[in-house]
């Protein structure tokens, strides 16, 4: 008896993993929405289905990926001027940290990215 459970345990196991890798199909269709109006450069547009789909503007825009690009690019590419204003504030930037009391050489400037 525990011959076949075993043997049904490790021909279940991927087929589990498989089944949570995809993504729900609502979810799926509101990013394509997102995407979709972040792409027409109609602010009413995005705002709408922002607020429609009750969408965290700070966590989603800075991890959307539409095209394989992500959705600042994505809109850039699209000549979405307008959109990528509006999100390019949710985007992470880089910080540069330089001790300004120190006199270092041009070389040995300590630099601290995240």
């Amino acid at each position: 008896m525990k011959k076949y459970l075993a043997i049904a345990t490790l021909i279940l196991t991927p087929l589990a993993f498989n089944a949570s890798a995809a993504m729900h199909p609502q979810l799926e269709k509101t990013l394509v929405d997102v995407c979709k109006a972040g792409a027409s450069n109609k602010m009413y547009q995005l705002r709408h289905t922002v607020k429609t789909n009750r969408i965290n503007e700070q966590r989603i825009y800075p991890r959307l990926v539409c095209n394989g690009e992500t959705f600042h690019q994505f809109a850039l590419n699209q000549g979405a001027d307008k959109t990528a204003k509006r999100i390019g504030k949710f985007m992470k930037g880089t910080v540069t940290i330089k001790d300004i009391a120190m006199t270092y050489g041009s070389d040995e400037i300590l630099a601290v990215n995240y």
